[in-house]
């Protein structure tokens, strides 16, 4: 079978729990996952207008504030919005997002109860600005780590990318060596001979490993896209291997257990079975405490 000859599992979170053990397979061997209606209903409207107010936010220009990021728009040439920081600890609605039970159990099937929160940022094409991303891995596994689980990103989509705008992602990559991977990046132009595209629809949400090969064309005339992106980590590869220091790690799951609960009391999850966080070992919380923010710079807590 080619690397397109994949055959995506269809998978909806209306109609299930959490992924399966076939599905989580997949997962495993391509390295990335769609996942249908994550959010919909109030849920997506909330997130959307939560989320469209810090994009006007930041698209209006916000000086001296490292979280947001512009760059060079690629029909404009001028400084747009491309990345927003920690976008859990500037939206309500985000914190309760990144309880939602479907997700947590299905991060809890690939990596353990242990699991660990790192990342939260939003990425934006700007209106008609939208540029190339050129094929790339996140970010590679430790060096030493045998551990076999993988890191990945959650990636919440809460506008249309149609085949024009989407990802496209070369399956199975999340395998190949560092050398064939950056072979494959090398090549000029946005080629996609083994890749595949990933048309996705507002509250969908893709799986994909730290270590995947995936990027976007431009787009002509592209609309506004804007992806939530949540990275989660198996507690015992970060505390092994960093890159954060074990205080951070705590703090982090003090913050997912606090969001947890602003779930429960959301009127529009009101009908769900929450997840249940219980971290084992030396990762077991005695005693929650509510977080004093929900933003812990990163650049504060790596291993020196």
């Amino acid at each position: 079978m080619g690397l397109t000859d994949v055959n995506l599992p269809i998978i909806d979170a209306r109609l299930q729990a959490s992924i399966t053990e076939e599905q989580a397979q997949f997962f495993r061997d391509n390295g990335f996952l769609v996942i249908r209606n994550v959010l919909v209903g109030e849920e997506l409207k909330q997130v959307q207008a939560d989320m469209q107010r810090l994009y006007e936010q930041g698209a209006a220009g916000v000086a001296d504030d490292p979280d947001y990021m512009y760059g060079i728009g690629v029909k404009s040439g001028q400084s747009v919005l491309r990345r927003v920081e920690y976008v859990i600890d500037k939206s309500d609605s985000m914190k309760v997002m990144l309880a939602h039970p479907f997700i947590l159990r299905s991060v809890q099937i690939l990596q353990g109860r242990n699991f660990i929160p790192t990342w939260d940022s939003m990425v934006l094409k700007a209106p008609n600005e939208g540029v190339i991303v050129p094929w790339h891995r996140d970010a590679a596994v430790p060096a030493g780590c045998t551990d076999p689980r993988p890191i990945f990103n959650v990636d919440f989509y809460l506008d249309e990318a149609d085949l024009q705008t989407c990802l496209w992602v070369i399956p199975g990559s999340n395998k190949w060596t560092k050398a064939a991977a950056d072979s494959r990046c090398a090549q000029p132009g946005f080629m996609t001979e083994d890749a595949i595209p990933v048309p996705m629809q507002p509250g969908d949400v893709i799986f994909h490993d730290i270590e995947v090969l995936h990027g976007s064309p431009t787009g002509d005339g592209n609309p506004l896209r804007r992806t939530i992106y949540f990275e989660f980590r198996p507690g015992e590869i970060e505390a092994g291997f960093g890159p954060h220091t074990l205080e951070y790690l705590a703090l982090k799951q003090h913050m997912l257990l606090d969001c947890i609960v602003r779930r429960q009391a959301a009127e529009y999850a009101k009908d769900e079975t929450p997840f249940a966080y219980k971290p084992e070992g030396g990762f077991a919380i005695c005693s929650p405490k509510r977080p004093e923010q929900y933003r812990y710079p990163h650049e504060a807590y790596w291993r020196r």
